[in-house]
């Protein structure tokens, strides 16, 4: 069966058509394929400790977690130190980060009673305190490493305190209504 010229003519733009429909619909599962594999590297969303909810998001190649305030208006998370999770409280108020002897010794960075060298005001008075540096600090998917830190002696601090060591690192700290957003 010969097809008149218009009718080749047809033939040949269906077949495009058709073509481009294909192309489309491969193009679109492997992309569909890679952002599902990007997702799925992204760190999963956790609760923390203290009841604080957060939020794990990618920002152009940034990591972002958002933190909503605590009943008690304090945000709390749970982080990564070395490793080894601990439940920290952000305190703007705090140098550098402050580890309670016992949060240390689960983070595998307890210091020797002659390492206690210097010393710190706290709500449970004054404090012996041994300088350390953690190799990397984690929430959720934003990382900063290499941050100065102090672990109190026993006793002397009831809550980990992120402070300032870890915060001036950040790209981003924002906090309004209840919520902070921080950003690698």
């Amino acid at each position: 069966m010969a097809l008149s010229l218009s009718g080749r003519k047809l033939a040949t733009e269906v077949g495009a058509c058709f073509a481009i429909l294909v192309i489309g619909a491969v193009a679109v599962k492997y992309y569909r394929h890679g952002i599902e594999a990007y997702l799925a590297k992204l760190p999963p969303v956790t609760q923390s400790a203290a009841d604080a909810r957060k939020t794990a998001t990618a920002s152009v190649g940034r990591r972002t977690v958002e933190l909503i305030a605590h009943d008690n208006g304090h945000f709390y998370a749970d982080a990564d130190i070395n490793g080894r999770g601990v439940n920290v409280m952000v305190d703007t108020g705090a140098s550098v980060v402050a580890l309670t002897y016992e949060d240390a010794r689960t983070a595998g960075v307890l210091p020797r009673d002659i390492d206690f060298t210097q010393r710190a005001n706290t709500a449970n008075g004054i404090a012996k305190v041994a300088p350390i540096t953690i190799e990397r600090l984690s929430i959720g998917g934003v990382e900063v490493r290499n941050v100065q830190a102090g672990v109190m002696e026993e006793g002397k601090l009831n809550q980990t305190l992120l402070g300032m060591s870890f915060i001036k690192k950040l790209n981003r700290f924002d906090m309004q209504s209840g919520r902070l957003v921080i950003e690698e």
